[in-house]
């Protein structure tokens, strides 16, 4: 199928240094906010690229449940194959593709666990039918049907009939912490704005801004 022909220009917006804040994690939330107001589907859905032991690339979308200064924060199955991959390559890429506004922010840096406690917090705000489902799902792992996994549910429903369901020892979140920051603003004839943060030193607040070729 030829579909050389799908072609949009870009006209929203344009971006310049002198509009941009010092700290790319202010400049982050500005950006996601606007995402917010717009209306956006989960604007908090973020490829995540992975690189496992035989150095294949691996790819998936998942959700950002918070960010502050020291990083952006998801959530996962210990033993996924995205888990796998950090425990032997902890580099990671994040994309939040927010195409609606002809823009995109590419995160790259170092993924560490994060503490039990933090994951307990988050844990312990999420709906009953999500805590269920971190129980239920061996994430990655092959199953021969569907079936399976409504049978583990109503395994584990009886297991925590008491409606509480604790932190499985398997689950928890990971932080991705930047050492790169890209923002991209779509222009005309494909002459993008793109502003790279680099740390210039191991300082959480110093940052290094280049603009970038299209």
């Amino acid at each position: 199928m030829d579909i050389s022909h799908l072609r949009k220009e870009y006209t929203q917006a344009g971006l310049s240094k002198d509009s941009l804040s010092n700290d790319p994690l202010e400049q982050f939330s500005l950006w996601f906010k606007q995402a917010q107001e717009a209306q956006l589907p989960e604007p908090n859905a973020m490829s995540l690229a992975t690189v496992d032991v035989d150095k294949m690339p691996g790819l998936r979308t998942v959700l950002l449940k918070y960010f502050d200064t020291r990083g952006f924060v998801f959530f996962t199955n210990y033993g996924s194959r995205k888990a796998k991959d950090i425990a032997v390559n902890p580099q990671a890429a994040l994309l939040f593709p927010w195409i609606t506004l002809e823009r995109q922010v590419i995160v790259r840096g170092s993924v560490e666990k994060i503490s039990k406690r933090e994951s307990l917090h988050y844990f312990s705000g999420r709906p009953h039918g999500s805590q269920l489902g971190a129980w239920v799902s061996e994430q990655s792992s092959v199953i021969t049907s569907r079936k399976l996994l409504a049978m583990k549910l109503d395994e584990i429903k009886r297991k925590f009939s008491d409606g509480k369901v604790p932190l499985p020892s398997f689950w928890g979140g990971y932080r991705v912490v930047p050492q790169s920051i890209e923002f991209w603003q779509g222009r005309p004839n494909r002459l993008h704005d793109r502003f790279l943060y680099s740390r210039s030193s191991d300082s959480a607040v110093d940052w290094q801004i280049d603009r970038l070729a299209p």
